[in-house]
């Protein structure tokens, strides 16, 4: 397959769409843009956001802003909008203490809340072994997991699930002053969550219009920051593995339509040496490189992020995981919903706490992570950046606390 390169072909290229990333900014209210229906109980009034998001949203699309506008082309988003886009496409509402998708759940431990999500069959295939029941349970039998979850303490449900790969987070887990793995001093540096580790010193990016973007992320968080970097005015090519393509794609048609638009489409089957030679090209090509994947499964991809760094290319590296990359962090496994729990951004009432709007740790992550490729260019140098999902809402959290 002939490369990107600085004019584009290989793929197929799709216009630029105008949806949940490619909208015309508006400034709305909580409650005007919707969020306000996916926060709280069901049988409730909707509540409002947790001190500290909103102002920390609207902070990172200012950025955007400022910084795509030293690149050469001005890229205004709303957060707000960008938040709720899922939701509003899907028709999804607020359940509480259930996530509006409906695969995760805050439960009560005999010590405290956690959040589980059992969004994929094999989450199901592994509780047994995780709550130390003797037989299987039967996929959505929620009832026997939460009999389980609160007859056990957190430190022994959180020992339990590790190696297995479960989604699962003790509910404030990432905010600032709480233990990290290892005791390691993990405060947040960089942009809302993003520590950027400078490896090389090289001129910054004149225009966004000389980037190649190699974007191999899935889901959410990363596709949104490709689909801001076209509007930004970066060539964006989207690789998916044929035989295990972008998840997304089993969600809304038109959610994934408004992540991808506008990317050259890639997909090659990653099991064989042709597909995985395709891969490197399209790494080795680019100027900044997004994966959303651990960090065992990209060099599994025979991908090395601080060598191809340290060698000039690609200029930037994106990795956007659960919980980053460091020691105890990095095989952990998570999703929007129980990654904002991890961060401490939930809301409650008397009756307990309840989830904030939609896998919300998804779209702010995608906002913050632009915000720090986009800087990262500007000020020039080979950078790794390491966006947790769980550090960013922890760290929306705790900028309320600062102030």
């Amino acid at each position: 397959m002939p490369g990107m390169g600085r004019s584009g072909g290989g793929g197929e290229h799709r216009a630029e769409g105008t949806g949940s990333a490619g909208a015309d900014p508006v400034t709305s209210s909580w409650s005007d843009s919707g969020l306000e229906e996916l926060t709280g109980r069901d049988d409730g009034p909707g509540l409002g956001p947790p001190p500290g998001l909103e102002p920390g949203v609207r902070s990172l699309a200012a950025a955007i802003a400022r910084d795509s506008t030293r690149l050469g082309r001005l890229v205004e988003v709303d957060p707000l909008g960008i938040m709720v886009a899922r939701a509003r496409l899907g028709g999804l509402s607020r359940h509480g203490p259930v996530s509006c998708g409906g695969s995760t759940r805050l439960l009560p431990a005999a010590d405290g809340w956690l959040a589980v999500s059992l969004a994929r069959p094999s989450d199901w295939e592994l509780v047994a072994a995780w709550l130390g029941m003797p037989a299987p349970v039967v996929p959505g039998d929620w009832t026997r997991v939460t009999v389980a979850v609160g007859s056990s303490g957190l430190d022994e449900l959180m020992t339990r699930s590790s190696g297995l790969g479960l989604p699962v987070a003790r509910v404030g887990e990432r905010q600032s002053g709480s233990p990290r793995p290892g005791g390691a001093d993990l405060a947040v540096e960089g942009i809302a969550g993003v520590p950027d580790r400078l490896l090389a010193a090289s001129r910054p990016i004149g225009s966004m219009a000389d980037v190649v973007v190699a974007d191999l992320s899935a889901l959410w968080a990363g596709p949104l920051v490709g689909a801001l970097l076209v509007r930004a005015g970066a060539r964006v090519v989207k690789f998916e593995s044929s035989s295990r393509p972008d998840g997304a794609r089993r969600g809304s048609p038109a959610h994934f339509a408004s992540l991808n638009a506008g990317k050259y489409q890639v997909a090659d089957d990653l099991a064989t040496p042709t597909g995985r030679a395709t891969l490197r090209q399209i790494v080795d090509e680019a100027d900044v490189v997004i994966t959303s994947a651990r960090p065992r499964a990209v060099e599994q991809l025979g991908l090395d992020p601080v060598a191809s760094v340290r060698h000039g290319r690609p200029r930037v590296w994106l990795s956007i995981t659960g919980y980053g990359s460091g020691p105890g962090s990095a095989d952990r496994v998570a999703f929007g919903d129980d990654a904002a729990a991890a961060g401490g951004l939930i809301v409650g009432d008397d009756r307990g706490p309840c989830f904030c709007a939609d896998a919300v740790a998804d779209p702010v992550t995608g906002l913050a992570a632009t915000a720090a490729v986009l800087d990262a260019l500007v000020r020039g140098g080979d950078h790794l950046l390491d966006a947790s999902m769980s550090d960013v809402a922890g760290s929306l959290v705790d900028r309320a606390g600062a102030g």
